[in-house]
This record gives C-alpha cells, structure tokens and sequence, in this order.
C-alpha cells in the first residue's frame, strides 16, 4: 500500500540524516551486496542484531555525550570536526562506517576502517591539560583510539539494553565480537565481556573531566539544527540517551535525568521509527544479497 506524501517525506527525511540519501541507498549500501564472503559477522551474529536495530539511533546520541568527556577526543571534535557546519554529513559519515564494519565483506570492511583511520591521521594538536600545561594528541593515538571504541561499544549495547530485543549470547557476547572493530581500528586488546568494557571505561576517570568546551558540544548536542520536522522527535531521542547513561558520566556531564518518563517516550519513539523506516533496513537487505548469492554459487 502506497505511503501518504507526508509519511513519506518524512522517511525521506529520516533517511536522508543516516545515509545522506532520501531512499536510504548510497552507493556504498549497494555496495554491501559485493564481496567474496559472509564478512566478519553474520545474520545470526550478536553485532547484527543490536546494529540492524532502532536503539542504535539513539546510541549515536549517547556515544557523542560521551565521548566529549575526553580532553583529547574533545580536541579532536572542536578542532577538525564539521559537526556545527554539517551535523547531518558528520552523522552520515560515522553511520557509514558502522554499518560498512558490520555488514560488508572483509576486505570492504577492512578499507572502511582504513579510509577512517587515514582521516584520524590528520587529527592533532594540543589541549591544556589538567594543571594548565599544553598536552599533544593524534586521533590515532592508542589511548584514544581505546576511548572511541570503548564509548560507541557501550552506547550501542547500553541503548539496546534500554529499548532492544534478545541478543544472541547476551551483552558479553557483543561486546566479544565488537572487539574486531577495534581492533580494525588500531586498538591493542579490546575488552570482550561487559565487565571488561565497564572497567575499560571507568579506568578512564583520571583523565575525563568536564570543560568550556564539553559544555558548547553538549549544548549543540541538545539542539542541533536538524529542522523543525525532526526537531521535536530529536529532542526525545536526546532526553532518552541522557536518562539512559550511568548516573557518574551523566553527573560528569551536567546533565539531570529528565523529570519526564524519556525511557518510555524514546520507546515510543523508536516503535515509531520503526513503522517509519520498516521492518528491514537498506543495509541488512543488500547483506542479505551478497550472503544468498555467496550460497548459490558454493551449492
């Protein structure tokens, strides 16, 4: 049954955040339907289930608030990202490699983590540090490559924790296969239980401290100018990615639980995104093409 117009421009509009394309098929979500093989997951993987999910919308959101935490990767963001200037290309840009990590075949996999990594090289400077004195970092540095990571693991599996469906092998076992992400990502043994990924977090508290600069992006983060049409559900999915974080980060932040219900509105919003969007995203379905063609030609 054809879609009202307004239904319609509005899922263009979702799509167009996530992919920068209004029907959700970039090139390089047609391009996931190439390759040679299953890739590093798989349809009955712990990582397809969380990233084919709504939740991972929000998880954007949450990852970003924390990982301004970090001086270093504040840095990085104040000073070489476009996200004031084009939030919607930055997001598109971090969509693609996510999902290219996740669905592609190995080697297309493994040169999306490449061309991020070589944009990582040119990402350096100098912070004040602690006690005021100026303190060097590169995007590709081990310590921050390792908070990258560990955030985006935690915001990905805490959302669905939040607002998912059963995961095959629970937390731990995402967390165990996300670890190749990092590790295509430059990181030196990445955690792989949930345990392991909390404590990687929290042995970060030395260094996490709040600033001027968090303070901008986490006002830019409450209301990015995405439009009046996405505005009001954005402002939703934000309150519910605040009320969702561990109550020390949030505090960090500056952040107070909303006094409304935003885990279950951000529920609803999603059940809603969900009919939006339909039951199976671009991605999984050019996947799925690659998998059956793999299977017909080994038959």
């Amino acid at each position: 049954m054809p879609r009202p117009a307004l239904v319609e421009r509005a899922r263009a509009r979702v799509l167009v955040m996530f992919s920068g394309e209004p029907n959700g098929e970039p090139g390089w979500v047609r391009a996931l339907a190439d390759g040679d093989d299953d890739g590093f997951f798989g349809p009955g993987s712990a990582v397809w289930a969380v990233h084919s999910a709504t939740p991972t919308i929000v998880a954007g959101i949450r990852a970003l608030l924390m990982q301004t935490l970090h001086p270093g990767a504040m840095a990085g963001v104040h000073d070489h990202s476009r996200y004031r200037t084009d939030p919607l290309g930055r997001l598109a840009g971090t969509v693609r490699w996510v999902l290219t990590t996740t669905f592609a075949a190995r080697a297309e996999a493994e040169a999306g983590c490449a061309w991020v990594a070589r944009l990582h090289e040119r990402v350096q400077g100098q912070y004040d540090g602690a006690d005021g004195e100026p303190v060097a970092y590169r995007a590709d540095d081990a310590d921050l490559v390792g908070w990258v990571h560990c955030v985006f693991a935690d915001a990905f599996i805490g959302s669905h924790e939040t607002w998912g469906g059963p995961v095959p092998g629970g937390s731990d076992q995402y967390v165990a296969e996300w670890a190749r992400a990092g590790e295509l990502m430059g990181m030196t043994d990445p955690p792989r239980s949930r345990a392991e990924l909390d404590a990687a977090i929290a042995s970060y508290l030395p260094v996490l401290r709040r600033d001027a600069r968090v303070d901008e992006a986490v006002r830019w983060l409450r209301s990015p100018n995405l439009g009046r049409g996405v505005g009001p559900g954005y402002r939703i999915l934000f309150a519910g990615a605040v009320a969702s974080l561990p109550t020390r980060y949030r505090r960090m932040l500056g952040l107070r639980r909303p006094w409304w219900p935003a885990i279950t509105a951000t529920r609803l919003m999603l059940a809603g995104m969900r009919l939006l969007l339909g039951p199976e995203s671009s991605s999984v379905r050019y996947s799925r093409q690659r998998l059956e063609r793999l299977a017909r030609q080994s038959a």
